[in-house]
């Protein structure tokens, strides 16, 4: 991902903060909803902060954190599956792999699929690398 300046890092929690503090101070508005927006501001703010934290915590918390998946590399796709998911990519619909330094980034039609390194034997690693290319 390309790197953000703070300005565009921090904007819509300055935002919301600056629109909540106006309601608070100026507005007849309920006082509650006024500081219900200040307070989203704040926290868009800590987690514009701690990115890369958040998503992992808001990850461990969803329904497929503890979930077992099963990956298939064969010739013709890559087959991720678990209970609640179903995903088959073949490698002609994919559009691009990209090696990164702890494992691979996929693009498939309109969505992007990440599988580490440490879930793939050499042989695997050798093969992504060969249709890389």
């Amino acid at each position: 991902m390309p790197a953000q300046t703070p300005i565009t890092l921090y904007r819509k929690g300055a935002v919301l903060m600056l629109i909540g503090a106006v309601l608070v101070i100026f507005s007849e508005l309920n006082p509650y909803a006024a500081w219900f927006i200040f307070t989203l501001g704040v926290l868009e703010i800590v987690s514009s902060h701690y990115k890369k934290p958040w998503w992992v915590a808001r990850q461990m918390l969803s329904k497929v954190a503890k979930a077992e998946v099963t990956l298939k590399i064969d010739d013709d796709c890559i087959h991720i599956s678990s209970f609640y998911n179903d995903n088959n990519m073949k490698f002609s619909d994919i559009n691009q792999i990209t090696a990164t330094e702890n494992g691979w980034l996929i693009k498939h039609s309109n969505s992007r699929h990440y599988i580490s390194n440490r879930c793939l034997d050499e042989q695997a690693q050798a093969f992504l690398k060969a249709k890389m290319g």
